[in-house]
């Protein structure tokens, strides 16, 4: 993970998206499916005017030819923001590890990592800067 001097610190769209899961989660707490979460935030996004795509299929890259193979992110905002949601009582390694490798196939740079299995929202910005292989010196 490392952070991108193209996208600033304080990023208004991740903060949109997060703010609409917030309210998701404020209104419905926790103990609910991914699912439930899903159909809520599509509807909280709406209503804030975020755009979205719900599960996209997005490609995966490898060796700078795509894969027949697409993953579902379960959101794509603006874009460009992969958001994945979970309903956990806590984050780990492993779902850390799903968004990187999401962001790293994709070629995308921004994701979201959110939890509504807690008490409180809990919630990871992830920023993959990633540059396009070299070709083999000659």
């Amino acid at each position: 993970m490392d952070a991108d001097k193209d996208i600033p610190v304080s990023d208004p769209q991740t903060h949109a998206i997060i703010g609409a899961c917030m309210e998701v989660h404020r209104i419905l707490g926790f103990g609910f499916s991914e699912t439930v979460y899903q159909e809520a935030a599509a509807r909280e996004f709406a209503l804030r005017g975020i755009p979205y795509l719900r599960e996209p299929g997005l490609e995966i890259v490898y060796k700078g030819e795509r894969l027949d193979t697409v993953f579902r992110a379960d959101f794509l905002c603006f874009d460009d923001i992969i958001v994945e949601f979970k309903a956990l009582a806590k984050l780990g390694d492993s779902e850390l590890a799903q968004i990187l490798n999401e962001l790293k196939a994709s070629k995308k740079r921004r994701g979201l990592l959110i939890n509504f299995g807690a008490r409180r929202l809990e919630f990871k910005r992830v920023v993959w800067k990633w540059d396009e292989p070299k070709p083999p010196s000659a």
